[in-house]
């Protein structure tokens, strides 16, 4: 046998149990009918120097060491363990017992580290690993609980106490609807980048299912999945952020993992949707498309009612963002003029004002004298709740420019709104906001959504969010020739990178007058009648053309500046 002294591991100065090394057999005696065990003659064999030596044939190695005392100060069995081919092989596990034993001087430590060794090779027939038992150690976990994903993503979102009310709703809904189902069960130690990566097939794959169904064109199948939506690859990306975030945290905080396995997934690039341009062959065929759609939806309702607004809102469209064109827009507005919120919507079209931003621009905010206003406040959603804030970024708080015809129509609106207060006598609330109910209170923005596609679908116009008259605006300005950096601060980017990757969206006419004045150039061809054209050079003969176009199509004055 051979003893293995007290030492040290190298950060360890004090003494660790004492471990010995051993050579044993299965033969039983044949008188008695026990194990030799260690005092088996077969164990040796005579050396040529007259000694004897272990035998490479017959026997295995083992180790015995002994383990820290029960709480109660009763001796512990000792660890035992055999079948080991070498003695080197021997010596390496009763090496790593001891490092293990030796990773914390407090008896209490000692003793969860021993439960562990024992739970471990019991299961695995191999002791834990000593780095990860040190991390847990220093830390200060309870080594004989194992935290799965689930448990972690909980912990994770009690921690996070400083974050907007919409990123925390984010953060809640990805863990409920897709980590916790998918990746909750499996321990935050073991999970693997296979194990993330199954998780996006499967939403892939229920994708899949869902516009199967749907496009079935059976009633009932397509009733199953009616309230089921696809998880866009935007989606996927920001489920994965949440998910790389909380194991973040895990490394950082906690020290419970050492490698990130959500950092290294990959996921299909976001394809941003590309603004299309509403031309008029696109019109033809979407009403087409709405038609077939509306007929395929009567079929699921089995005869009964169906709701006109929601039919004309998801039928099929050439892309999830559309541009209305100049005509379009103007027609809009004019439908819109007899609406209560006319100066909402005509605000968001022509100056590019977000939905929550519109409905949160508060009367102390408006200066008539200067025709500009403070976007310093908005109203958002979440889930239902309107909630109150200031915008998230510097780029978003911001004071735009507004054309005078507009400023005049806030005037009025501040006169009718004035007649509602004394209307509503004492019901009146005063909120402080320019566009409120009848009787004071702060808009809904679902509210000012669903006017705008009722409006949209009385005047005949093809479907858009209201978001894209945002885009819709923007595509006005560059059309205009508006410098892109005023474009961008009018929209509230952080960047005018941004700004022209973004709205890229160019109208037919301006591509048109683009393409007559580049041939013109060339070939020094006359021009025809000058119309619109898209951001860059102009001729001098066109500029005044353009502004006096602009400034029609936005119901206002738009300023051209000079290019070098």
């Amino acid at each position: 046998m051979r003893s293995n002294n007290p030492g040290t591991t190298g950060r360890e100065t004090y003494a660790v149990a004492n471990g010995t090394t051993f050579k044993s057999c299965a033969c039983k005696d044949s008188a008695t009918g026990k194990r030799l065990g260690k005092s088996c003659p077969r164990l040796r064999i005579a050396h040529s120097d007259g000694g004897q030596r272990w035998s490479t044939a017959h026997g295995t190695w083992g180790y015995q060491l002994e383990l820290p005392a029960h709480s109660d100060g009763k001796r512990q069995n000792p660890l035992r363990r055999r079948g080991f081919a070498t003695l080197e092989d021997a010596e390496a596990e009763l090496e790593h017992a001891r490092d293990l034993l030796a990773l914390d001087p407090d008896p209490a430590v000692r003793r969860q580290i021993t439960a562990l060794m024992l739970s471990v090779l019991k299961d695995t027939k191999r002791l834990p690993d000593v780095e990860k038992v040190r991390r847990k150690v220093r830390t200060r976990q309870d080594l004989n609980r194992n935290v799965t994903v689930e448990e972690w993503l909980a912990e994770f979102l009690k921690r996070k106490r400083a974050i907007e009310p919409t990123t925390r709703r984010s953060y809640e809904s990805h863990v409920r609807l897709y980590l916790n189902p998918y990746l909750g069960s499996i321990r935050l130690d073991q999970l693997r980048v296979s194990d993330i990566a199954g998780m996006f097939d499967a939403i892939e794959e229920f994708n899949d299912t869902i516009a199967t169904e749907r496009a079935s064109g059976d009633p009932a199948r397509i009733l199953a999945v009616r309230y089921r939506r696809p998880v866009g690859t935007t989606s996927m990306h920001r489920i994965r952020a949440t998910l790389r975030h909380a194991l973040n945290m895990a490394i950082r905080q906690d020290r419970l993992l050492d490698f990130n396995p959500a950092s290294v997934v990959e996921l299909p690039a976001i394809d941003r949707p590309k603004p299309i341009v509403w031309t008029e062959e696109k019109v033809m065929q979407w009403r087409k498309d709405h038609a077939a759609h509306l007929n395929l939806l009567q079929r699921a309702r089995e005869g009964r009612r169906v709701d006109p607004i929601a039919a004309y809102i998801s039928a099929p469209r050439p892309s999830s963002v559309m541009v209305w064109t100049a005509k379009q827009t103007k027609a809009f507005l004019a439908h819109a003029r007899k609406d209560r919120l006319f100066v909402l919507y005509r605000l968001i079209a022509t100056r590019g004002l977000r939905r929550g931003e519109s409905v949160g621009l508060r009367k102390v905010d408006v200066n008539y004298a200067t025709c500009r206003i403070g976007i310093h406040w908005q109203i958002t959603q979440l889930g239902w709740a309107p909630i109150q804030g200031a915008p998230k970024t510097d780029a978003s708080d911001r004071e735009i420019a507004v054309d005078a015809e507009t400023m005049t129509l806030l005037k009025d609106h501040d006169k009718c709104q004035r007649r509602e207060r004394l209307a509503a006598g004492k019901d009146w609330t005063e909120s402080g906001f320019v566009f409120t109910d009848e009787i004071g209170r702060p808009l809904h923005p679902q509210h000012v959504t669903d006017r705008f596609y009722g409006i949209c679908y009385q005047a005949g116009l093809p479907p858009i969010r209201l978001h894209d008259l945002r885009h819709g605006a923007a595509t006005a300005m560059l059309a205009a020739g508006v410098d892109i950096k005023i474009v961008q601060e009018t929209l509230g980017h952080t960047s005018s990178a941004f700004t022209r990757d973004t709205y890229t969206s160019i109208y037919p006419e301006a591509a048109a007058a683009a393409a007559e004045a580049t041939a013109a150039f060339l070939t020094g061809s006359p021009a025809p009648a000058p119309r619109p054209v898209p951001p860059g050079r102009r001729t001098p003969r066109l500029r005044q053309d353009v502004k006096n176009a602009a400034a029609e199509d936005t119901g206002g004055t738009v300023t051209i500046l000079p290019t070098n």
